[in-house]
């Protein structure tokens, strides 16, 4: 694969431009936008595509070569420590589940989970930062770190997510349904019957 041509700029682009491709990719094929559509799957895989030509194009330029892998690879289990708390079987399904790109698997495992530790909170941001939600992962990372500091993997996800000015990740649109739309069309008419009969 290509990043760059995932991305559609060329070694070239600026870390500026590289950033606003992948952004102007993310806000399109963000299987969020898809819920519910035939090409939920096709989206899914799409968007995957695009975090890890991101994530190699801006390793790369780091000076951390990836060898191929995704930071968010590398952040979901690559790295990983051996756990041996009370939720240790969840999470290494959750670990499997992220690493699968399913996400909506691990976040409902994570839901599961008997408290919220810095293990929790680690996994957590890596779902976020998968789906490009990076403000979340930035949070969730944080958390992990002040909970647990001497965890280097910890350490490690959020160093390379400050390194990738990765924040402001796209959230899905809010969608309006018919109901909505009905009511506010309705108000309208009522305003501009109100505005005419008053004869404006």
């Amino acid at each position: 694969m290509d990043p760059y041509k995932v991305l559609g700029v060329t070694p070239q682009t600026s870390d500026d431009d590289v950033k606003r491709a992948y952004r102007e990719l993310a806000r399109k094929y963000h299987p969020d936008n898809y819920t519910n559509n035939p090409l939920a799957d096709l989206a899914e895989a799409r968007m995957k595509e695009i975090n890890e030509a991101y994530d190699m194009i801006m390793n790369e330029r780091a000076g951390k070569s990836s060898g191929g892998a995704s930071s968010g690879q590398q952040q979901s289990g690559q790295q990983q420590r051996a756990y041996s708390g009370p939720n240790a079987a969840l999470y290494s399904q959750v670990r499997q589940a992220i690493n699968q790109g399913n996400l909506g698997m691990a976040e409902q495992l994570l839901q599961r989970a008997n408290g919220r530790d810095a293990e929790w909170f680690y996994l957590m941001g890596t779902v976020y930062y998968r789906k490009g939600w990076y403000d979340e992962a930035a949070r969730s990372y944080t958390q992990a770190c002040q909970m647990d500091p001497s965890n280097m993997e910890y350490r490690t996800a959020l160093n390379n997510l400050n390194m990738s000015g990765g924040y402001g990740g796209y959230r899905p649109m809010q969608q309006t349904n018919m109901c909505d739309f009905c009511v506010q069309l309705a108000v309208c008419n009522c305003c501009m019957n109100a505005c005419c009969n008053a004869g404006c």
